[in-house]
């Protein structure tokens, strides 16, 4: 099939899609909206210790939910990747804000001691430690968004405001790639599918706006 026909067919099935089946834009976790999370939960408690934890640690090592909580309780097993059935190794660096992720993390190892040879932000729960589910972890953010007077935002939301972040920071884009973990073109299909997302919060700074603009833009072809 040729191109044409495949744009053709893409944009007759978005136009005959039920409005009750299309996803919403995933809007950003910005730094105001992870603090306004924070103070709505009480980290003195381990359950709620965990779960900030979680949230700053996805956040500023730019990864997605599932990397750092499990699917169920039921169905328990430590995530893994497609190509390291071991895990493999996250980087950060400390923040000079009450968002930092070094400080959230130190005091969840201080409150729940996690064991070594479980997940990460297992928190303690009667005399055993339960780990922390996706669902939720998620519940627990929207139930704190909603407290604070704020409109939830969906899981990937969190990957999405970190990539922000960075790229408003003067992080290169290649950077910002390699520190996601994506592979090949990944990034860049990743950049244009959030593109309506991401830009409006670029615009006050035109150099990262036109050098986002010039990546997602589609190239012109000619014949």
């Amino acid at each position: 099939m040729n191109e044409p026909e495949m744009e053709a067919l893409l944009k007759a099935a978005k136009k005959a899609t039920p409005k009750s089946l299309k996803q919403k834009k995933r809007a950003p976790y910005t730094l105001p909206f992870i603090l306004a999370i924070q103070a709505q939960l009480n980290l003195n408690n381990p359950f709620e210790a965990a779960v900030y934890a979680c949230l700053t640690t996805i956040f500023y090592t730019c990864t997605r939910v599932g990397k750092f909580t499990v699917p169920t309780l039921t169905a328990f097993q430590l995530p893994q990747t497609k190509t390291s059935v071991h895990g493999e190794s996250m980087a950060w660096s400390k923040q000079n804000s009450e968002t930092d992720l070094e400080k959230a993390l130190a005091h969840h190892l201080l409150v729940n001691q996690p064991p070594q040879n479980g997940p990460l932000f297992a928190y303690q729960y009667k005399n055993t430690h339960r780990p922390l589910t996706k669902p939720t972890f998620i519940k627990t953010l929207t139930t704190a968004a909603t407290k604070a007077g704020l409109k939830p935002m969906q899981g990937h939301g969190i990957r999405i405001g970190s990539t922000l972040e960075y790229l408003l920071r003067g992080v290169p884009f290649e950077v910002v790639k390699v520190k996601g973990r994506w592979a090949s073109d990944a990034f860049l299909i990743y950049l244009t599918k959030h593109a309506q997302i991401l830009a409006p919060y670029m615009q006050a700074q035109p150099e990262v706006h036109a050098e986002f603009i010039h990546i997602t833009m589609p190239r012109i072809q000619r014949n």
